[in-house]
């Protein structure tokens, strides 16, 4: 999931809430203020009721009385008033209180007044003290009109809020889309840029913003590449001229010297021993200059398709030159039945460079003892395996193998320089792949060079 989709998710959830949140608000204050309203719609009605009954008892005119609720008073659905004499004895003497849910009437009673709600039925009442007599006033009503607004504005919320969610989803995968564009761009960009083009350099645009200081910093970096690409190309173009010339001229006075009459046993060991360093520099230095060009951009390779069936023919041709004696299997049990599943893409004399310096590795640590070559095929992958019954590798040394220079500890009666497995490893990443390794102390390693299929290669 990338910055854009989680900023997107993240966006959404949390105005989501605030939507939530102040749905609910709304949600529970409509509701409280409808029944704290209806309450005291019904309290008026127990306060007239209390007054207009009760004086009615005493003279007041009736229909005076029902002029003045029809005039200021609507009618509640179902409403109903209840007047009953309360007894001395705190129980009331009227039947009628069957009607009335019996916690009402006990909380009236305690406390004087009240408010109760059984189903859909309200009732609201108080205690009322006229003509020397303790009353029960009551009045109640059923359903009020609002509670259909109540349920009908829970329904609103409710589809507002879904609806909400995912207007507000359309609108945050747009903002974030506006939001990550420069860093899309900025991506683009680095990602045309390459060895042949390091001159190019990111637009840090007019905004001091934290883009334009990331773009900035990309510049710095891009000039201290290209300074050292620049460096690193004068070397390997000038190097293999400058360095070979001299050795040349030293290994050529030194064999002129060996083919004087005249020498002494000791000055023709002195010279020998000259001719041989000079070989070990030279291999040394190949070994360097071709771990410099291994390093470069791709792009300036040679990229053509490879047959890797094929290339391990040339390298086994290379190792038999080497290595007469050698044992190398190539097993064909495992290749492919699609010839285009044997391809990869990159430059046939590096790969069989690379190949090679494992594949010989394996004969001299193993001292010939077979060598097995095979080919697998992964989901998207090539798969050169290469095992051995050598000596192996110490597990604690195996982090280090592809350091350069770097020998292991089992390897001093075995001639090396340290740089064969470093250069295999430039050469295959250049080729956008790895490799893996097995191996055992005694008892042989497995070198399994993992490529990209020429089918899959990007």
């Amino acid at each position: 999931m990338n910055i854009q989709t989680r900023a997107t998710l993240l966006f959404s959830l949390l105005t989501s809430l605030i939507i939530l949140l102040f749905s609910g608000f709304i949600y529970v204050f409509t509701n409280h203020y409808a029944f704290e309203d209806f309450y005291r719609r019904l309290e008026t009605r127990v306060n007239i009721t209390a007054d207009t009954r009760l004086q009615n008892s005493t003279g007041q005119d009736p229909r005076q009385i029902q002029q003045l609720r029809q005039e200021y008073l609507e009618k509640l659905p179902s409403e109903k008033e209840y007047l009953l004499e309360v007894s001395s004895f705190n129980s009331l003497v009227s039947p009628e209180t069957q009607n009335l849910p019996q916690a009402f009437v006990s909380e009236l009673l305690r406390q004087g007044s009240g408010r109760h709600r059984a189903n859909r039925t309200f009732y609201a009442g108080r205690l009322q003290r006229a003509h020397g007599k303790n009353w029960l006033v009551a009045v109640s009503a059923k359903e009020p009109y609002w509670l259909r607004d109540v349920t009908r504005l829970t329904r609103i919320l409710l589809v507002g809020f879904l609806v909400s969610i995912v207007v507000v989803y359309l609108v945050g995968r747009r903002f974030t889309w506006l939001t990550f564009k420069p860093i899309r761009e900025m991506i683009r960009n680095v990602q045309g840029i390459s060895a042949q083009n390091l001159n190019l350099r990111l637009d840090p645009g007019e905004n001091k913003d934290e883009l334009s200081e990331l773009a900035l910093t990309f510049n710095e970096m891009l000039t201290r590449l290209e300074t050292a690409f620049e460096t690193q190309n004068n070397f390997v173009s000038n190097a293999s001229h400058e360095l070979r010339t001299p050795l040349t001229i030293i290994k050529g006075e030194a064999e002129l010297v060996l083919g004087s009459k005249g020498l002494s046993a000791e000055q023709r060991q002195s010279i020998e021993v000259i001719l041989q360093e000079a070989d070990v520099l030279r291999d040394i230095l190949t070994s360097l200059l071709g771990m410099a060009q291994s390093g470069f951009d791709g792009k300036k390779q040679n990229w053509e398709p490879v047959r890797v069936d094929e290339l391990l023919w040339l390298v086994k041709e290379s190792a038999d030159q080497r290595y007469p004696g050698n044992r190398i299997t190539i097993d064909y049990s495992t290749l492919p039945s699609e010839e285009a599943q044997l391809q990869v893409l990159g430059n046939e004399n590096l790969l069989k460079l690379a190949l090679s310096n494992i594949v010989l590795n394996a004969c001299k640590y193993s001292h010939n003892q077979e060598v097995r070559l095979s080919i697998e095929t992964g989901k998207d992958t090539l798969n050169v395996v290469v095992q051995d019954q050598g000596i192996g590798i110490p597990e604690a040394e195996l982090p280090y193998v592809f350091v350069p220079f770097f020998r292991a500890s089992n390897t001093t009666d075995f001639e090396g320089h340290g740089v064969g497995l470093p250069l295999s490893l430039n050469i295959i990443r250049l080729h956008r792949g790895s490799i893996g390794i097995t191996t055992r102390e005694g008892a042989g390693t497995e070198f399994r060079i993992l490529l990209p299929n020429a089918m899959f290669h990007g």
